[in-house]
């Protein structure tokens, strides 16, 4: 474990040369509005853990449950999804046929596909997904099962990324990636103004404010999201702590930095966070206001699953990261609030 207290807190990167243009959307009303026309859209639980806080010697700790989010088991429905359809509002006429002849395309780690082919199939567009050779074949399978196309590309996420915007630049298909970089950032923010709605819930659910809420970051979309929304409930009082796999410490050392670094690293078993290059629009939002910065071993997250598992709140290494944090963090008198972001592999 290594813990980085934020060295740019409040005042951000020194300099934004060479990285995305704009910021992330604060517009959690636009995200509710849309997102609460869709039939299954229901909001997620958010559970006291009293037990577990009694073992860590805690005050409290509540656990987003994003578990079963419009039946795809993950928080990255509100993403990929929300993004298409607002493009199937924008376009108009009946929206299951809005956007019929449009093929949308990204790269994945698992749950980003799946949002973009469900949502690509809600409104009559088709949904091709990159896998890198490290995704598990579940996820290939899940993502065939609601209609997706498959192409396997890479050795890890990042090569898998440029495979699938050679193939959006070569067949005119609109890249929709949850990533943002130079020159590409509208939808990477539109994606994230979908994961507000989670963080604005948690915000309403809670019955006081925490101390400490505890963000897993993979490009860094959750995490912005929960910071966000956090920010705007409870102000500076709160301490945001951003969670990272050890093998892929992007945001920490962009931070230390203090600019973009892609990292380098082994395969970690948190696979939906195992990613080497932090989403720009992501960066710029979190070193200003992330408090801390937090890495983990792949042993601490399955530790951390193991012991959700035993609490009936089972998930992955990935889902249980903020948790494998706050084991390593907890303190008396913190009110701790974490996000189970997805459900277990073989749910």
């Amino acid at each position: 474990m290594t813990l980085l207290d934020n060295p740019l807190r409040g005042h951000g990167l020194p300099s934004e040369d060479g990285m995305a243009e704009g910021t992330i959307s604060h517009d959690v009303a636009a995200a509710r509005a849309l997102i609460s026309q869709c039939p299954i859209a229901k909001e997620t639980p958010l559970t006291a853990l009293d037990a577990l806080a009694a073992e860590l010697g805690i005050a409290s700790l509540h656990a987003k449950d994003e578990r079963g989010r419009m039946n795809l088991g993950s928080f990255k429905a509100l993403g990929a999804a929300y993004a298409i359809a607002k493009d199937a509002v924008a376009k108009g006429g009946d929206p299951a046929t809005a956007l019929t002849g449009t093929t949308y395309v990204s790269s994945s780690a698992g749950n980003h596909g799946l949002s973009l082919v469900a949502g690509a199939r809600l409104f009559g567009a088709r949904g091709v997904v990159y896998l890198s050779d490290t995704v598990p074949e579940v996820f290939a399978e899940r993502l065939r099962a609601k209609g997706g196309e498959v192409v396997r590309a890479g050795t890890n996420y990042e090569e898998s990324m440029v495979a699938a915007v050679a193939a959006a630049k070569e067949n005119g298909w609109i890249l929709l990636s949850d990533t943002s970089w130079q020159g590409y950032s509208a939808p990477a923010r539109d994606i994230m103004e979908g994961y507000l709605l989670m963080g604005d819930e948690a915000a309403q659910q809670m019955p006081h404010a925490p101390t400490h809420v505890f963000l897993q970051a993979g490009v860094g979309g959750l995490a912005t999201a929960g910071a966000a929304m956090a920010r705007a409930a409870w102000g500076d009082a709160v301490k945001l702590i951003i969670v990272e796999p050890d093998a892929a410490p992007a945001l920490t050392d962009s931070v230390r930095a203090g600019k973009p670094i892609t990292v380098q690293g082994p395969v970690s078993n948190m696979g939906r966070l195992d990613c080497k290059d932090p989403s720009h629009l992501a960066l710029k939002y979190l070193a200003r206001e992330a408090d801390a910065f937090i890495t983990l071993s792949d042993a601490d997250a399955t530790a951390a699953n193991d012991r959700l598992a035993s609490h009936n709140m089972a998930s992955t290494p990935s889902g249980a990261a903020g948790v494998a944090a706050l084991i390593q963090m907890a303190e008396p008198g913190m009110r701790a609030l974490v996000y189970i972001s997805e459900e277990p592999e073989d749910a």
